[in-house]
């Protein structure tokens, strides 16, 4: 298979409810009317760049920085997943995409999404799809606490493929130093419970979007099992398993996780 040609993308910095954020976009006039919202996790905006080509070919996409990640700034007042969701929504608000925005989020991004599916009052969410995201607590699968671990270590967890897992003696300093920047926001936005809120799961039956939760399988940080407890909290769920891949589906496993997300688009998103 042909690889997709690189969008032509454009990078901004933007005002959202007091933050400044550095965001990505591709050609808006290609696809008017449509929209994505892409939000990384713990491994910043990089995770998410296979899925801003994918996707481009259909609709405009949007990949914000959480600030904090990547070198961006971070004020101390931002501190949780709600302050990430509410400056999401005022995005999508500024961005006025008359058929609404799918979302999609990879670990803490989903739970942003998530979030932003609650709080949605004005209906700019029309769709939210997890891949393999956190944020929910399932007794008996808890999301393995990424805090204080080697790049090795977390790369044995986060992918399935050996070839894909950073080598720590190929690192730059300048690489650990962005890592360790990142892990440091992550923590922030992670709050006491470190990945999860006691309380979101018995409130994700109030979200009327369609839900899609896509997950590897060989996940060392957010099991099948997991995943599967999470779609179900939704009142309207679609759960996909992808074999051969664990906490980035997107990334091992592209086309299959595309598959899902396009059939998601036309069986379930559709129906409005």
């Amino acid at each position: 298979m042909s690889a997709i040609p690189a969008p032509k993308t454009t990078t901004r910095e933007i005002e959202l409810d007091g933050l400044s954020v550095t965001l990505t976009e591709t050609d808006r006039s290609a696809s008017p009317g449509s929209g994505v919202l892409l939000l990384h996790g713990g491994g910043g905006p990089r995770t998410m760049a296979p899925l801003v080509g994918a996707l481009a070919e259909h609709a405009y996409v949007v990949l914000p920085v959480h600030p904090g990640f990547d070198g961006t700034a971070r004020p101390e007042w931002a501190d949780s997943i709600a302050d990430l969701a509410e400056m999401y929504l005022e995005l999508l608000g500024r961005l006025d995409l008359p058929e609404g925005v799918l979302v999609v989020g990879s670990s803490i991004g989903g739970w942003v999404g998530a979030e932003m599916a609650l709080r949605d009052n004005l209906r700019l969410v029309n769709g939210l799809v997890l891949l393999n995201s956190v944020g929910i607590e399932v007794p008996g699968h808890p999301v393995t606490d990424v805090r204080g671990l080697s790049p090795l270590e977390l790369g044995q967890l986060a992918f399935h493929n050996p070839a894909l897992r950073p080598v720590p003696s190929a690192l730059t300093d300048e690489q650990r130093a962005a890592m360790a920047a990142n892990q440091k926001a992550l923590a922030a936005y992670a709050g006491p419970h470190f990945s999860f809120d006691p309380k979101l799961r018995r409130r994700l039956r109030r979200v009327t979007v369609p839900v899609l939760a896509i997950w590897g399988e060989e996940d060392g940080i957010a099991s099948p099992e997991y995943g599967r407890a999470y779609a179900n909290a939704f009142p309207r769920s679609t759960f996909v398993p992808v074999k051969d891949a664990g906490h980035f589906p997107h990334i091992e496993q592209p086309a299959q996780t595309m598959a899902a997300i396009g059939n998601f688009v036309r069986d379930e998103m559709s129906r409005g």
